[in-house]
């Protein structure tokens, strides 16, 4: 009886060891929905990409919440750009601009920034441990200018003599993506623990430049030509790690990672529960900091009169000044390492954090 209870036992857990998620455009945002987000620029060295494959676990919680971030997905039809973007059914405004999102049982992908259409995929729908999607360069930009960089003369040596006049300049942007789902596991943030996918995309964009150019003797041979003497063509790689979650809780990124060529984080957004109500972002224009960046002192103007509580923070998240002040303070830095540090001011009407660059 003990053996088969074991046997049994044995192989429950199995079962659990190989459970995983499924992601599908069901889990993901709606229009109506509120996503909370935090963003760290300089993460601790705790926190890294981790390896692919089963059953990983991702300890997160040393993010600290650097600036927070709210987005509310909105109807598209009620924009003023909707007419461009006709695949569009998400929709966010940010900073005035208006960014267009088709949400699809097969992928959620931006598809256009105002009027400018502009498409590329945030993520193969269903996420699914192992799939690989590989998306072929396509061009997403193609926009032509008047000239007013180069002079005439350049037009000779561009067209080895077929054209006198530099009249227009093309720039066409072209990207392509490789996805892989390449581990699962849990995921633990500072709003909680999470079962997980992690989404490696690597993302290249070519752009090349060409100008028009007349023929103002002959007439016949004028024409589109490469101008990578003037504007070298570019390659840009850019490799990043998203988690994503079925959760009811999350409907969105819960963690994502830009890699630089070195394998280094550049930063980490990540999801986080909403900012309490009594607890409002300031904005920069409520104080004056300066100089920027700081050598040996640092001033803090508030423009209101409210008692203000000051802490410098390093990128340790250790606490290293902390003091109260009224309208304005002079903060003496010249016995701290050089280097970056982050200033949070808080009121009673909410609090702001701000990068500081001591040098």
């Amino acid at each position: 009886m003990k053996q088969k209870l074991f046997t049994i036992a044995l192989a429950f857990t199995n079962v659990l060891a190989v459970a995983q998620i499924t992601v599908t455009d069901a889990d993901l945002v709606n229009i109506g929905d509120v996503i909370y987000q935090a963003s760290d620029s300089l993460p601790a060295n705790s926190i890294t990409v981790g390896s692919a494959g089963a059953n990983q676990t991702w300890d997160f919680s040393a993010l600290q919440v650097l600036e927070y971030d709210t987005t509310e997905f909105i109807d598209p039809a009620s924009t003023p750009f909707a007419s461009v973007h006709p695949s569009a059914n998400l929709c966010i405004e940010e900073d005035g601009e208006y960014i267009y999102i088709e949400k699809s049982v097969t992928s959620l992908s931006v598809v256009g920034f105002d009027a400018l259409p502009y498409s590329f995929l945030v993520t193969p729908l269903p996420i699914v441990y192992g799939n690989t999607v590989n998306i072929p360069s396509s061009v997403v930009m193609d926009s032509v200018m008047p000239n007013m960089f180069f002079p005439d003369t350049l037009a000779p040596l561009l067209t080895l003599g077929l054209a006198h006049t530099i009249d227009s300049i093309r720039i066409t942007m072209a990207v392509g993506s490789d996805v892989t789902v390449d581990a699962y596991g849990n995921v633990t943030i500072p709003m909680g623990v999470f079962d997980a996918l992690r989404v490696n995309n690597t993302t290249t964009t070519i752009s090349e430049y060409s100008v028009y150019c007349t023929d103002t003797m002959f007439n016949m041979n004028s024409g589109w030509f490469s101008a990578a003497a003037l504007l070298p063509n570019e390659t840009d790689v850019q490799n990043s790690y998203q988690w994503w979650t079925n959760d009811v809780n999350a409907k969105f990124i819960l963690v994502q990672m830009d890699v630089d060529d070195y394998g280094d984080i550049n930063g980490v957004e990540f999801m986080h529960s909403p900012v309490p109500a009594s607890v409002a972002n300031l904005s920069a224009s409520n104080f004056n900091i300066y100089p920027v960046p700081a050598t040996n002192n640092l001033t803090v103007d508030a423009k209101d009169n409210e008692l203000t509580d000051l802490s410098i923070v390093d990128v340790n998240g250790k606490i290293i000044l902390n003091k109260e002040f009224m309208q304005t303070t002079s903060l003496d830095l010249s016995g701290y390492a050089k280097g970056i540090y982050y200033l949070k001011l808080k009121t009673v009407s909410g609090e702001i954090i701000k990068k500081v660059i001591l040098k």
